[in-house]
């Protein structure tokens, strides 16, 4: 843009003014003219509005979005570079001053369901890296009774949270907040509020009814904490085969050495079968799911693992082997892993849990296989996020990609990140259309009255994973008496927790890319 725009983005508008009193005032013939004086009238200035962030929001959108050609206000010809249109520019950039609304209300596609942003790229980093604020309680919420009802259910606890030192464990009810009921209308300020403490009314389950037991969990929100995607991890010998077993919840990217070592351990015990835990795990890394894909299956880098789908605008700049992501050989050096030979088990089938907690990455891991080996999907339909998004910060001259080794090159006075969905993942069959969930082989709910124990072979989802592979199943075994209707839960609260986050991005596409970003 031209220097009247940066001006004008460096220091707000600010509109003032002044008219003279021009009033011709009559006489009459003969009588001596008074020279009115001159009036002056001084506008109130109008409020001044930063217009930084939301120019870095539309650049970047009008770039890399995935819908750029299907939003209005982002196309190529709505603000030229004439004096006229460059004002008309400013003036659409300050007609929503909050960068949030600016976002979601002028810049999204009414089909996009995972885009989003954050204040501080700091906090978005820290959580796509799996570093929250958090009180290690991680739990699903369910509707019963009359349909307005909500209950919380216990998945798990995260390891030295203070939930960790709570008396609460996987399985437990509770069905109050502060001593209100949790219904449809309240559930999100009760346990997504502002408030960093929280105590939880708990119940018990007698004869499929709720029965409050007077027990109370008070919980508090911490800075920083840390968990460990690995959650669970088990080998199960029953007669002739030796399955392995990993629970694994979040695509972190520096968790490729420390999946390997896992597999390491598969291999030495030489497993027969593989159970991949995914139930609740909403996605990450997309590097990391082509690292777990080929742990799986095989550690060929001439096997097409996905494929990108950009913009029209994105595409035309682009090589065709910039398109694709193969399987691979190490761990890499992506996200500090140390290029260690991946210890892959080269298995023809594969067991997957996912349920309705299970979205992005972990999808891609399960479609990106199928063209391969036998994927069985144990279950329920998953959330169906077949997009990838990338982190964007105010550092033009990365075409404002983030980078961490870049951080004191992001504009100081803005430090917003987005997470725009800027791709579409189809596999190496061409396969992409899984944005309603991809439907179970074998269709399996939870059941609120009995979650077992995770990694033990008779919690009822891995027992009827045993089950498949043993060919012992049997409808009265595997009964649900109370089975889940997820409302919500302490990850799927985040807009932000159902993401592939793209990895790969092609130098070319950054060089051409940044030549175009206004500043």
């Amino acid at each position: 843009m031209k220097k009247l725009i940066l001006l004008m983005l460096a220091l707000g508008i600010v509109q003032t003014g002044c008219k003279k009193n021009d009033d011709v005032v009559p006489t009459k013939e003969g009588e001596a003219v008074e020279t009115p004086k001159e009036e002056e009238q001084v506008e109130e200035p109008q409020e001044e509005v930063n217009v930084v962030v939301q120019n870095f929001m539309w650049q970047t959108m009008n770039l890399y979005y995935l819908w750029q050609a299907e939003v209005p206000n982002l196309a190529d010809s709505v603000f030229p570079t004439s004096d006229a249109e460059e004002a008309a520019y400013v003036e659409f950039l300050s007609s929503e001053p909050n960068p949030g609304a600016f976002f979601e209300n002028k810049l999204l596609f009414s089909e996009d369901r995972f885009s989003g942003y954050s204040e501080n790229y700091k906090d978005l980093t820290n959580f796509l890296a799996g570093v929250s604020k958090s009180n290690g309680l991680e739990f699903g919420l369910s509707l019963y009774g009359s349909g307005e009802d909500v209950l919380g259910f216990v998945y798990y606890i995260v390891e030295g949270s203070d939930a960790s030192t709570k008396d609460i464990k996987r399985g437990d009810i509770f069905v109050g907040v502060n001593g209100t009921s949790l219904n449809l209308n309240n559930y999100r300020d009760l346990l997504f509020g502002d408030s960093d403490t929280y105590t939880l009314n708990m119940v018990d389950i007698v004869d499929n009814t709720l029965v409050p037991n007077g027990k109370e969990v008070t919980l508090t929100k911490e800075e920083g904490l840390v968990e460990n995607p690995i959650l669970v991890t088990n080998i199960i010998e029953q007669g002739a085969q030796k399955i392995g077993y990993v629970m694994y919840n979040q695509f972190v990217g520096g968790s490729g050495e420390q999946l390997n070592d896992v597999f390491a351990e598969f291999k030495a015990q030489n497993i027969t079968d593989l159970i991949l835990d995914l139930r609740y795990n909403l996605g990450g890394s997309g590097y990391t799911a082509a690292l777990l894909a080929s742990l799986v299956y095989d550690a060929d880098e001439t096997k097409i693992f996905y494929k990108d789908k950009y913009n029209a605008k994105i595409e035309a700049q682009l090589e065709p082997d910039d398109f694709l992501n193969y399987f691979l050989s190490t761990t890499g050096t992506v996200h500090g892993n140390s290029s260690m030979p991946l210890n892959n088990l080269n298995l023809n089938k594969v067991y997957v849990l996912a349920t309705d907690n299970t979205a992005s990455a972990s999808e891609l891991v399960m479609v990106g296989l199928e063209p391969y080996i036998d994927v069985v999907h144990i279950g329920t339909t998953t959330v169906g996020k077949n997009q990838g998004s990338n982190t964007f910060v105010d550092d033009p001259e990365n075409g404002n990609f983030y980078s961490p080794d870049r951080e004191s090159e992001i504009n100081p006075d803005n430090q917003w990140a987005i997470q725009p969905i800027i791709v579409t993942a189809e596999n190496a069959d061409g396969f992409s259309d899984y944005s309603n969930g991809l439907i179970p082989d074998i269709e399996f709910q939870e059941d609120i009255t009995n979650l077992g124990v995770l990694g033990d072979p008779n919690e009822p989802m891995l027992a009827r994973a045993l089950a498949e592979i043993n060919g012992s199943s049997t409808k009265r075994e595997f009964e649900v008496l109370m089975p889940v209707n997820l409302v919500s839960g302490s990850k799927l609260s985040n807009p932000l927790a159902s993401k592939l986050v793209i990895n790969k991005t092609p130098e070319a596409l950054k060089e051409s890319i940044k030549s175009g970003i206004k500043e």
